[in-house]
């Protein structure tokens, strides 16, 4: 009786079924994940013209705090003005403007922190910080910053930042996305079969 050799250019049949045994390729970098999640921070503002998401990690990758661009906790979004005050106009009143109540997004999540240490921190943003903000950046110890967009670089509370940052030697730089466009799609996690990456949706119980 002849024995038949098996087919070991293919593999057999039990590893040709078995599911895939190597990770994922296309998964988040790190920076994109924390960016993206200060991108989707961003997404709870209710400002109509400027939203901003800011995330804390800490050395371990580890999410310590995330914020948004809003009003105080019950400071009413339907009381206070979302629009900036125009001076030179007859019925100009700085108490009608935005700037006076807002809290940015990096203040926030040093805030939403819990009291938790933040030394040696990142913090990423969508948008550079303001003066402000910096000063409550370098009192809480955050050691690196890393910004999508700083638009607002040429305007004095922006130079201001920047000439606070370099004197203590906090570090800034602007993020530069391996990942151009990340989709949530809910009706796809919704549809999708748990069992398929595990190889099991055949399998008879």
């Amino acid at each position: 009786m002849s024995v038949e050799e098996p087919n070991l250019e293919n593999g057999n049949a039990s590893e040709a079924m078995a599911p895939e045994s190597h990770k994922r390729n296309d998964y988040l970098h790190w920076d994109d994940y924390f960016m993206a999640t200060s991108i989707l921070s961003a997404k709870r503002s209710k400002d109509p013209v400027t939203q901003v998401g800011a995330c804390i990690v800490d050395s371990q990758n580890r999410i310590v705090a995330i914020g948004y661009n809003g009003f105080p906790r019950n400071c009413s979004d339907d009381e206070f003005p979302w629009s900036k005050a125009k001076k030179g106009l007859d019925d100009y009143d700085p108490l009608e403007d935005k700037t006076m109540y807002v809290v940015h997004a990096e203040a926030n999540a040093i805030l939403n922190s819990n009291g938790a240490s933040l030394t040696g921190t990142r913090l990423y943003t969508t948008l550079f910080p303001c003066n402000e903000c910096t000063k409550l950046i370098i009192q809480s110890g955050i050691s690196q910053i890393l910004y999508l967009s700083d638009k607002y670089a040429e305007k004095p509370k922006y130079r201001a930042s920047k000439r606070m940052l370099d004197a203590v030697g906090v570090t800034y730089k602007k993020h530069q996305p391996k990942q151009k466009e990340i989709i949530i799609d809910f009706d796809n996690f919704l549809l999708e079969d748990p069992n398929s990456s595990l190889g099991l949706s055949d399998l008879q119980l």
